[in-house]
């Protein structure tokens, strides 16, 4: 069994997974101050609640797009476990070509989700992550990551949209029940909910329409439950997306 865990801007994910069965997954708040100290404490009251001896782990590795916290969490865990935990970057062994201007460029979360895209829906594939931001990158037929599009988060855009005025209120990112809406608050989750479905559908039809052929497309991220069901396009969900591509890499890397 390891130990996997998922840096995000908002939250990170912990979880351990063996034989490609996920468990015990946990999902903290990112603080960026946190010290290593906290992060250990954070890991024995985990492990300690799920009952886990921290001797059954083999091995860890975090994939982090917020790199103060990868290199605390590193040593939490080897404090923690005794283990040097693989960090997802430039040097791993993907089984992917990357085609972008810079490959060491590639965030942690993109690689590690499409690479289990990849290999257990087939390509071309398109995955879409939904959080902090929304992204939309390609797998060509090849196995090559070709590149994307990043947009602003949906929740990230409305808390901006309501700071910045003086009338609109913060909302949750629930669908009104029709489009055309009839008050501010719904009128503002017609946008948030069926506005973002339409774009991504959008950006579904651009990003084949280059590619020239029809797409496996994967969804994942905590803000992709509330838009997909509001699709057209036939779009697969999967939460664990990132926790199957740090296996993956585990194990191409270990």
């Amino acid at each position: 069994m390891i130990l996997a865990i998922d840096v995000g801007n908002t939250n990170i994910v912990i979880g351990c997974i063996d034989q490609n069965n996920i468990s015990s997954v946990a999902r903290i708040e990112t603080h960026i101050n946190s010290t290593v100290a906290e992060y250990e404490l954070t890991l024995h009251q985990l492990f300690s609640y799920k009952g886990i001896d921290p001797k059954s782990l083999e091995g860890a590795i975090i994939g982090s797009v917020v790199p103060p916290v990868t290199s605390r969490l590193k040593e939490a865990i080897k404090n923690f476990a005794g283990l040097d935990s693989l960090v997802v970057g430039p040097g791993m062994k993907t089984g992917m070509n990357i085609r972008i201007d810079d490959p060491s460029s590639l965030a942690a979360d993109l690689l590690a989700g499409s690479v289990a895209a990849m290999m257990l829906y087939g390509k071309p594939t398109l995955i879409l992550d939904m959080g902090t931001a929304s992204t939309l990158f390609a797998v060509d037929r090849s196995g090559a990551f070709i590149g994307g599009a990043i947009i602003p988060g949906v929740a990230l855009s409305y808390r901006a949209l309501a700071n910045g005025t003086s009338l609109l209120p913060t909302i949750s990112i629930t669908p009104p029940k029709k489009c055309i809406a009839t008050n501010t608050v719904d009128c503002m989750r017609s946008g948030a909910v069926f506005a973002t479905a339409s774009m991504v559908d959008g950006l579904i039809d651009r990003f084949e329409e280059e590619l020239g052929e029809k797409c496996v497309v994967v969804a994942t991220g905590g803000i992709a439950r509330h838009i997909i069901p509001y699709c057209k396009k036939e779009i697969i969900f999967d939460d664990d997306l990132m926790m199957k591509g740090l296996w993956i890499l585990y194990q191409k890397n270990k």
